[in-house]
This record gives C-alpha cells, sequence and structure tokens, in this order.
C-alpha cells in the first residue's frame, strides 16, 4: 500500500499492518524511527504508538497505509531575547529563574491590566517545587487518590509533581469506596503525626460466619505511607541503575541486536543493548552460557568453549535445592563477569541503564542445573549499601523461562536475603511492566497468606498490626498498605480501618497458591549478610 511517489522520512506517523494475539490482522498507528536501503527496497524501522518498545520492528513498504500519512510537524523557531533576532536564547536555568521571579511577581504585584504569558508547565512546576519547599513542610503522607494511581507501589521520583499544603492533603487522605467517598485519615486537630516505624497499634481480625472469610479492623492512627514521593533531601551516593530518559535518542530507540545464541536458546532481543558497534550488523550474536563473553561466530564460539574451565557463574553458592542454585557474585571481584551480564540484561529491560562501574552492586544469578552444568535461568542485583531501603536494583528472568514461576522466586529469594539482613525492603522503582505485575502478584499472594492462616488465642479475635506483617514478610509497610489498595479490600467504618476478605478473594488465592510449586526453602540458605559500610572500597 506503499506509494512510491511519497518519499517517507523519519518521524512520519501512519497505519502499519501487523498480527495480534489471536492472528488477526490489525492497523495500529505507528512512528517511523529509521529508514535504511537494502540491494532492491526499503525497510522501515517502526515504534508501535501506545504498545511496549519490544513490539518494534522492521517493516516492508507493503505493510505501511500511505492513505493516513502524517508528515512530523515543524518545530518552532529558537526563542529570541527579547523578540530581536540575533540574541541568544535563553538557558533552561534562566527560564526556571525567570518562572520563579514570574509566579513571585504575579502573587505580589498587582495586576495593570497586562496578561502575562504563561510559562511552561516543566517550569512551572519546578519553581512551585522550589517555593513550597523553603516555606511548607513536605506532608509525610501522599494521598490515598495518588496512591491508588500508583496501584501497587510509590511511582517513580518526578521533580515535575506538585507538593500541596498539609490542609490540601488532609482534604484529599479519602478512599472511594462502593462509590462513595470515605475518609482514610480523619484530621485531629492538635494530633502530631507519627513516624513510619513507630506503627504498634493493633489490628483486630474478625471471623465472619464464614469462617475463611475475615475482616481487618486498623486504627486510625495507622499512618498509610512514607513520603516516598517526596523530593529527595540530598543527592545519593551509591550507585543506582534507573534509566535517565532525558537522554534518549534515535540509536538507543532502536533495537541494535537481531538475535542472541544462549546454550540452547536462541533469544530475541527486545531493547536496545551497548554492544560493540561491530557486532550489531551480525544476524546471530554467540554467547558462552556459562561466562557470558559473547563472540562474533559459532566458530569463534566453539574455539572459547575449549578453554572456558566455568561450569557456573563465579562467586559462592549461597542455595541449592533441587536442580536450582543461586550464585552470589561481587560486582568489584567479578567485573567483567558482571559487565556482559549487565549487557544481556540491557537486551530485556528497557527502565534500567547499563553501567560499567558495577562495583557498588551484588549480583544473584538464578541457575538450572543438569549434567553439562549450572544453566542460567535470571537473577536480580541490589546495592551493597542502599540508603533507601532497596532490596532489588534490576530483576530479569529470560525469556525462555517465563510464565514458569522464577521470576516469584527471584523476588521471594531477594526477601528471604532480607530477613536473614534483619531489614524490610522494596525494588528499585520505576519496575518494567512484567516486573510490576510479579511483584504485585507476589505482594498480593504473600500478605494474603499470613492474614488467611492468623488463628485466634483463647477465645479472643486475632490481632496483628502493620508493623508485624512487614516484619514476618520484609516487605516495606508502604508496599503493604498499598496492596491492601489495590486488592480493594481497606474500608473506613466507624473510626477504623476494615480489611474485607470476600469468598472470591479466597478461592483466587487458593488456586493461586496451587499452581505455585517453586518456593524458597530457607533450610537450604547458607548466607551471611556483610556490613559493608566498614569496607573501605568494598
Amino acid at each position: 500500500m506503499a506509494d512510491s511517489s511519497v518519499e517517507i522520512i523519519e518521524g512520519c506517523r501512519l497505519p502499519v499492518l501487523r498480527k495480534n494475539q489471536e492472528n488477526e490482522d490489525e492497523w495500529p498507528l505507528a512512528e517511523i524511527l529509521s529508514v535504511k536501503d537494502i540491494p532492491g527496497r526499503k525497510l522501515y524501522y517502526v515504534h508501535y504508538i501506545d504498545f511496549n518498545k519490544r513490539l518494534d520492528e522492521w517493516v516492508t513498504p507493503d505493510r505501511l497505509d500511505m492513505k493516513k500519512l502524517q508528515f512530523p510537524k515543524k518545530e518552532a523557531k529558537t526563542p529570541t531575547k527579547n523578540g530581536l533576532p540575533g540574541s541568544r536564547p535563553s538557558s533552561p536555568e534562566r527560564d526556571v529563574r525567570k518562572s520563579l521571579d514570574l509566579n513571585i511577581q504575579s502573587a505580589s504585584a498587582p495586576s495593570r491590566g497586562k496578561t502575562l504569558p504563561t510559562p511552561k508547565r516543566k517550569a512551572e512546576s519546578v519553581s512551585l517545587a522550589t517555593q513550597v519547599t523553603a516555606a511548607t513542610p513536605v506532608p509525610s503522607l501522599p494521598s490515598s487518590a495518588e496512591a491508588s494511581q500508583a496501584s501497587v507501589y510509590p511511582a517513580m521520583r518526578d521533580p515535575s509533581f506538585s507538593i500541596k499544603s498539609r490542609e490540601e492533603h488532609e482534604q484529599l487522605t479519602s478512599l472511594t469506596t462502593n462509590g462513595t467517598t470515605r475518609r482514610l485519615i480523619p484530621s485531629q486537630p492538635g494530633r502530631k503525626r507519627k513516624n513510619c516505624g513507630g506503627t504498634d497499634e493493633m489490628v483486630k481480625v474478625f471471623q465472619n460466619n464464614n469462617p475463611r472469610c475475615s475482616t481487618v479492623f486498623l486504627p486510625p492512627g495507622e499512618d498509610s505511607q512514607d513520603s516516598s514521593d517526596g523530593i529527595p533531601s540530598a543527592p545519593r551516593m551509591t550507585g543506582s541503575l534507573v534509566s535517565d530518559r532525558s537522554h534518549d535518542d534515535i540509536v538507543t530507540r532502536m533495537k541494535n541486536i537481531d538475535c542472541i545464541e544462549l546454550g540452547r536458546h536462541r533469544l530475541k532481543p527486545w531493547y536496545f543493548s551497548p554492544y560493540p558497534q561491530e557486532l550489531t550488523t551480525l544476524p546471530i550474536l554467540y554467547l558462552c552460557e556459562f561466562c557470558l563473553k559473547y563472540r562474533k561466530s559459532l566458530k569463534c564460539l566453539q574455539r572459547h568453549l575449549t578453554k572456558c574451565n566455568l561450569r557456573h557463574p563465579p562467586g559462592n553458592e549461597i542455595y541449592r535445592k533441587g536442580t536450582i542454585s543461586f550464585f552470589e557474585i561481587d560486582g568489584r571481584k567479578n567485573k567483567t563477569y558482571s559487565q556482559n551480564l549487565c549487557l544481556l540484561a540491557k537486551c530485556f529491560l528497557d527502565h534500567k541503564t547499563l553501567y560499567y562501574d558495577t562495583d557498588p552492586f551484588l549480583f544473584y544469578v538464578m541457575t538450572e542445573y543438569d549434567s553439562k552444568g549450572f544453566h542460567i535461568v535470571g537473577y536480580f542485583s541490589k546495592e551493597k549499601e542502599s540508603t533507601e531501603d532497596y532490596n532489588v536494583a534490576c530483576i530479569l528472568t529470560l525469556p525462555p523461562y517465563q510464565r514458569r514461576g522464577y521470576g516469584k522466586l527471584l523476588i521471594e529469594f531477594s526477601y528471604e536475603l532480607s530477613k536473614v539482613e534483619g531489614k524490610t525492603g522494596t525494588p528499585e522503582k520505576p519496575l518494567s511492566d512484567l516486573g510490576l505485575l510479579s511483584y504485585r502478584s507476589y505482594w498480593s499472594q504473600t500478605i494474603l497468606e499470613i492474614l488467611m492462616n492468623l488463628k485466634s488465642e483463647n477465645g479472643e479475635r486475632p490481632q496483628i498490626t502493620i508493623n508485624e506483617i512487614s516484619e514476618i514478610t520484609s516487605v516495606k509497610k508502604e508496599d503493604v498498605i498499598s496492596t491492601l489498595q489495590y486488592l480493594n479490600l481497606i474500608n473506613y467504618y466507624k473510626g477504623q480501618y476494615i480489611l474485607n476478605l470476600s469468598e472470591d478473594i479466597v478461592e483466587g488465592h487458593e488456586r493461586a497458591m496451587q499452581k505455585r510449586h517453586l518456593r524458597i526453602d530457607p533450610k537450604c540458605l547458607h548466607f551471611t549478610p556483610k556490613d559493608w559500610s566498614k569496607r573501605g572500597k568494598w
């Protein structure tokens, strides 16, 4: 359907033919990211709008609907200073200062009949945060409306969010249930807000006539979440794998590796990974499945395998049960392996970036054993010292092993390490779409398992606190509460929080637990936590 008389350039948008999950034809809108000429025809690299980037692909001209072609809009002319041509445009920092001055003037100076230009949204939000931070204390709890939008856990910190005053925050702290709005935290004048760690009020569990359904009462004094969406007070001094989306360019938006051969599997990468440029033109990139070194041909890989003595990841084996093992790898001691692991993982993780300085990280690699050795299934990394209680930086199950329970096993193992360390933990945000689903499911099953196993003692109703749930599971307290909100269990009634475990939720949980065959056995874990703060350079 492509018209040869019209030249398609980068940035154009038009419908592109693709197959959906039911193998039916559909024409979603797509953006042309790149065009390349090969002998005899052209190929177009397209990104389907509102679809995940892993679906991006090279397409032929016959899959393009030229009748609905949209050319990219011309960019606005560069703004000039005082409207004079030839003047240098102001820097972003000056724009922020101007918007600050503009907001201050608009708040203090009387109107003289002139309409002031509206500042850009980004500059306006930065200026607002700057002003309020200096004068108004940041509330310790985000509103439940924000928590419900975040689904399960707080969203990634965004400097463009607006900070509300405490009075506005109190008004917004409500929960909508069955079409009615109920207050989660009633405003109590003169009452001081507690810190997150000081919650000791009891949660009463009442058994209904149906023994499998319970109602949990939470007192109104319980703080629901930390101010994890606030502006950080100081920059982090340790490593992070969160991707800075501001540096995305046309190169990193496109997949550069066509196929990876890893052991007996061939993998189709989902995203860009910074492998050496000369390897990106190869039809297949060959990796050693034990040391993860990359080779350009099968003959080079076979030659490498005659010299490679590894049959398992380097590092200490800290867990083994059946054919499943976990290895702990120090990013400083095994730098080459850690870098190769990051390169492979970046092919399937879009929200994380690659740091060649792997010294601040530990890598926990899960393997499956057979007669040929220990084959990598997935891994997660964590900071040696985390100032924000992160117990996972990146987490990945390789595509051949997905949808088999290994993702939840990795998550469960990360929390098992946190239990040994005596800490509560949370994954570094943002997570990928698949990571979000896995964590949401794990938190739901873990918390429901505890609530359903509560038993009354001496004829009294069982009681438990949010802190006790957090200590038992090592799940951070705000993750516990946001999971209850996601499950729509939490209500507010007569001055107390109520959690209703309905028959449908109980039956769904039991069905899910029957399918979950892989579990971590704490008795098989041989792990001694280290105090990295006492080690100069690790």
